[in-house]
């Protein structure tokens, strides 16, 4: 056998420049998928308690171990119920999506005075009226959405406000689901089911300004190099008399927005201590009410929130049923 060469790729992705902080806390979604059947709220929202393991019985029919128990590492999401306080209309030109007019609730949530100004009245009857005149000139409905982090075990009151979009159906259809949904606070099971994937939308822990060699993971220099051992040693030619933005440098690492596709929704219930291990979670504490189990894991620290949306690219071949999970460990991770 003859010496294999040691891989040692870069860390860092060239696709993800400039490496800035994320802008926001709250994960932006920049795209919503289709739906093909009618309307449906295409997004939820929770709060990441932490990780566990679970086994399971295989269900995918091309894996060697179709049919057998496997261990799998899974995240668990505190996911209280949210608010859809806000009907937001939105017309299309040339130049894009502008937000037509709103429809609020009568009463929406005293807590909402921490995110955002209210506005003055609420009767949503004359906003409502006002989009079904237009209807043929509007294009897609989007609710205001607000978290009741007081639901969950996050050290905070202040919810957080996002905007979840209505697919499916005619817009007729969309606007006459949206009159029914508006002021109702939704559960993830009327958005979700078991076994489905969904994609995740969050900002990664962040890492403060770090070095070339965590950062990009490039080679540290020999001992007897010259001023430097965790740098880039020759950081470009005379021409051109510039450090190209390929080169790897120190910088900020982490605290950066992250969708990661295709996530499966093991379980959904409403009883927290079912997935709660002893002790409650490192830095999180207990699950009190609905959670989301997640197969495998996902960014962010926790007590961040975690956008899910409906799946952009699913897999083609989804097992209709959800997975027989068979032991969810509840062992604490401190012993």
């Amino acid at each position: 056998m003859g010496h294999r060469k040691k891989s040692a790729p870069r860390r860092g992705s060239l696709a993800y420049l400039p490496r800035g902080r994320a802008a926001s806390e709250t994960g932006r979604i920049r795209y919503w998928p289709k739906a093909e059947e009618g309307p449906i709220l295409l997004g939820f929202m929770g709060y990441k308690a932490g990780m566990t393991h679970v086994f399971l019985v295989e269900d995918d029919e091309r894996s060697p171990n179709f049919g057998k128990e496997t261990a799998h590492p899974a995240t668990v999401i505190d996911a209280p119920p949210i608010t859809l306080f806000a009907l937001r209309a939105y017309t299309r030109d040339p130049y894009g999506l502008h937000s037509f007019t709103e429809a609020w609730m009568k009463d929406p949530p005293k807590l909402l005075n921490r995110s955002m100004t209210l506005p003055e009245h609420f009767d949503p009857t004359q906003a409502l009226e006002k989009m079904k005149s237009q209807i043929d000139s509007i294009t897609e409905f989007r609710f205001l959405a607000a978290t009741q982090p007081r639901e969950a075990s996050v050290p905070k009151k202040k919810p957080e406000i996002t905007e979840i979009k209505i697919d499916g159906g005619t817009t007729e259809q969309q606007f006459e689901h949206a009159k029914k949904l508006l002021g109702k606070t939704v559960s993830v099971m009327e958005v979700f089911k078991e076994g489905q994937y969904v994609d995740i939308v969050g900002v990664t822990k962040g890492k403060g300004f770090q070095g070339p060699v965590k950062r990009w993971g490039i080679k540290i220099l020999p001992r007897k190099s010259r001023k430097t051992k965790r740098g880039v040693a020759v950081i470009g030619p005379w021409h051109p008399t510039r450090v190209l933005y390929t080169v790897p440098r120190a910088g900020q690492m982490g605290y950066h927005q992250r969708t990661e596709y295709n996530k499966r929704i093991l379980k959904i219930g409403t009883d927290g201590a079912e997935v709660t291990p002893k002790g409650g979670f490192i830095r999180y504490g207990l699950v009190r009410g609905t959670y989301i189990l997640l197969d495998g894991s996902i960014p962010g620290s926790t007590k961040r929130l975690i956008r899910l949306r409906a799946p952009a690219r699913s897999p083609k071949a989804v097992p209709e049923a959800a997975p027989k999970v068979t032991y969810i460990s509840l062992e604490s991770p401190q012993g």
